[in-house]
């Protein structure tokens, strides 16, 4: 259902070294991958503030998790769309889970695979107490498309906070930052669960990197 009111989209300006102490204090700790989640009685148990990463096959999830925990490797990159089969599990310290879940929209997926991967995030959205906020990535080369759509759908359907993030922002030109916020704006707009705060990203610049640490810092 569309909102009764038109929302301010709004891209944060970029933090600077002192705004961003909450934020790297929390990226400081030590991280590391705990599991790969294909089942849903796999699930770590619910006991620490959570925040997952999602959106289209090769948006550049893997790029913006490995830059956003200043870690080469963390993540597995790769060009070819669709790797990611797993819900996967990253510890930041002692209170916070960082997912990455596998990413949407890759049409040459067997079906078997695909539907397995479906069941599993619709039982992991529908019940994740610890599940603060799902981050939702969006190439800024495309803007939000159809099956970007179907997800918040789902989000909206759970009632689970998202936040859309601009990828790959040094692909794009600078003037082309407010057509972006706009083409957010229409999408978010629909769906009561999203935050009005847009951020971009770039994970060869690091642009939005010290937002998004500090966004996820905050939570409680």
């Amino acid at each position: 259902m569309d909102r009764p009111f038109e929302l301010n989209i709004t891209s944060p300006p970029e933090l600077s070294f002192e705004q961003n102490a909450a934020g790297r204090k929390l990226f400081s700790q030590e991280i590391n991958f705990l599991k790969g989640v294909v089942h849903a009685s796999d699930l770590p148990e619910p006991d620490r503030i959570e925040v997952c990463f999602c959106g289209r096959s090769n948006v550049g999830k893997s790029s913006l998790i490995n830059s956003l925990t200043r870690r080469k490797n963390l993540a597995r990159t790769s060009n070819t769309p669709g790797r990611t089969q797993e819900i996967n599990y990253f510890c930041i310290g002692v209170s916070h889970y960082l997912v990455d879940l596998p990413g949407y929209g890759f049409a040459k997926m067997p079906k078997s695979i695909k539907e397995r991967r479906q069941k599993l995030l619709s039982v992991y959205l529908r019940g994740r107490a610890s599940l603060r906020r799902v981050f939702v990535l969006v190439d800024a080369r495309i803007g939000p498309k159809q099956i970007d759509h179907e997800f918040l759908q789902l989000l909206n359907d759970n009632a689970v906070s998202f936040q859309m993030i601009y990828t790959k922002l040094d692909k794009v030109k600078q003037e082309q930052k407010s057509k972006l916020l706009d083409m957010a704006g229409k999408a978010i707009s629909s769906y009561p669960v999203g935050l009005p705060e847009v951020i971009f990203t770039s994970s060869k610049t690091k642009s939005g990197i010290s937002n998004l640490q500090t966004a996820i810092a905050e939570l409680v």
